[in-house]
């Protein structure tokens, strides 16, 4: 009996590391693809901006044609400014109501755990 114990528990062990071994390859691939991922999103990002670089200049182009092309770069920079600025100020806004960074209902429910569990270990 003490034998079969003995097998029981050392086939159990050799299972468990054989699955640790498994998960431990199977997040290694998938690292290796979040790796990828992450390389073409970045690229797409790069690739992106430059589009957008391309078509402020095609803005600036299209309006030059009616004004000095000095006029029609200041319009340009003074638009995209504005829309800069819009979206710094409302970036600080919602930056400035998620403070404080920690999850306050969560801590509150684990108090609330804790103090049931005090309460029931005193009874």
């Amino acid at each position: 009996m003490g034998e079969l114990v003995q097998r029981a528990s050392q086939q159990l062990s050799e299972l468990v590391r054989g699955e640790l071994r498994l998960a431990q390859a199977e997040m290694k691939e998938k690292g290796k693809r979040y790796g990828k991922g992450g390389g073409l999103f970045g690229g797409a990002g790069l690739v992106g901006f430059l589009m957008l670089q391309a078509l402020v200049a095609t803005v600036i182009a299209a309006i030059a044609v009616a004004l000095p092309v000095w006029a029609a770069g200041l319009i340009v920079t003074a638009v995209l400014g504005l829309v800069a600025a819009v979206m710094a100020l409302t970036g600080k806004k919602e930056v400035s109501q998620a403070s404080p960074p920690a999850p306050e209902e969560t801590i509150e429910n684990v108090k609330a755990d804790v103090a049931e569990i005090k309460e029931s270990a005193h009874r």
